[in-house]
């Protein structure tokens, strides 16, 4: 006997939360998060309306499952925007299509490219995906942020760090608090972000404008050789 393919409506149970976190997804890219309710998620999935709750108790662990799922797509999209800008020639990022095989085989990369691909990465990320961006905003740059999210945020963080702290010790950064330097870069690309989005900057010059100004920030924290 010949078993029907699986899709929408015939999932397993185990397949099913991830198929909803993936349905829901694509729904925060068309409508926005206000419009991402459990009962449209059900019918795009093809499942019952009360299939959703077997899973995630109500809208708000949906979405913040989604937010996870977000955040898990932000790091891959800055893996590439490093190796694209550096070659691949940071530890443990994987290279992206279109990165010189020469480049990638050297390992010899610009260093001082990382933080400016980390800050301009994050700025494109938000600025192409405006939705995703205020969920995790909703979500993590809020007065306590969500707990679910804690481990996703800590490597986040943490990656950061260690890239702040290598430059240092490579004396291409200046010295100090590498969590306080974290800090004003995130608000930095943050701020510009949202000034982007709110339509502060005029969009056909926003990237412009932004690889700019963490230039100006970037020879503001640079060791001076």
């Amino acid at each position: 006997m010949t078993e029907r393919p699986a899709g929408r409506g015939s999932y397993h149970h185990g397949a099913l939360p991830e198929a909803l976190v993936g349905v829901a997804f694509e729904l925060l890219d068309e409508v926005g998060q206000e419009q991402v309710t459990m009962r449209e998620v059900a019918r795009r999935a093809g499942v019952s309306a009360g299939a959703p709750f077997r899973h995630f108790a109500d809208r708000r662990a949906l979405l913040t499952a989604v937010a996870d799922r977000v955040l898990a797509d932000f790091e891959a999209w800055q893996r590439a925007e490093v190796a694209a800008a550096t070659g691949a020639a940071v530890a443990g990022v994987e290279q992206p299509a279109g990165v010189p095989e020469q480049a990638a085989a050297d390992g010899a990369g610009d260093r001082r490219a990382v933080l400016r691909a980390l800050g301009l990465g994050f700025v494109r990320y938000a600025v192409r995906h405006p939705h995703r961006f205020a969920l995790v905003r909703s979500r993590v740059f809020a007065p306590a942020p969500q707990p679910e999210l804690r481990e996703r945020l800590s490597g986040i963080d943490r990656a950061y760090t260690e890239v702040i702290v290598a430059d240092q010790a490579a004396g291409l950064l200046r010295p100090g608090d590498p969590e306080l330097v974290g800090f004003a870069g995130q608000a930095l690309v943050y701020g510009l972000a949202q000034m982007i989005l709110d339509g502060y900057l005029p969009a056909e010059k926003a990237e412009e404008v932004a690889a700019q100004v963490l230039d100006t920030f970037g020879r503001g924290i640079a060791n001076p050789r």
